[in-house]
């Protein structure tokens, strides 16, 4: 009697053990078909917020469009984010509109105060006459 109790017991956990792992193998096979895309900022955004001045003045030579947006932002956006203030005065001396909101309705002045961007801050002021 005991030899068929404890046959019954190592069948039934085996069963169970073969039904558990089949479940756990469908939520894998679902995790791994799940595809997020990322999003990229484009390589001139990249050096602005970088603070690469050499880059930005290499890109703006080469035609690089100083108002195109990259994640709803425009470079002197991205400066004054990370407080690249050097960077920023560039943009603006090449002619940067500080006027263009973001797509979340910020404008570049917001986006340094939101920062806490003091540098950034000093040189929009200047620029802005404020």
């Amino acid at each position: 009697m005991k030899k068929a109790i404890l046959t019954f017991s190592m069948t039934a956990m085996f069963l169970g053990t073969g039904l558990l792992a089949n479940e756990t193998k469908s939520n894998v096979q679902f995790a791994q078909t799940t595809n997020v895309k990322g999003v990229e900022i484009n390589s001139f955004c990249k050096a602005v917020m970088q603070g690469d001045t050499d880059m930005v003045k290499r890109m703006l030579e080469l035609g690089e469009d100083i108002n195109q947006k990259s994640l709803g932002m425009t470079p002197v956006m991205f400066a004054a984010r990370y407080n690249k203030a050097e960077v920023l005065q560039l943009l603006i001396d090449k002619g940067a509109n500080l006027k263009i909101k973001s797509n979340q309705g910020f404008s570049v002045k917001k986006y340094a105060e939101l920062s806490n961007a003091v540098d950034a801050l000093a040189v929009l002021e200047t620029a802005l006459g404020s």
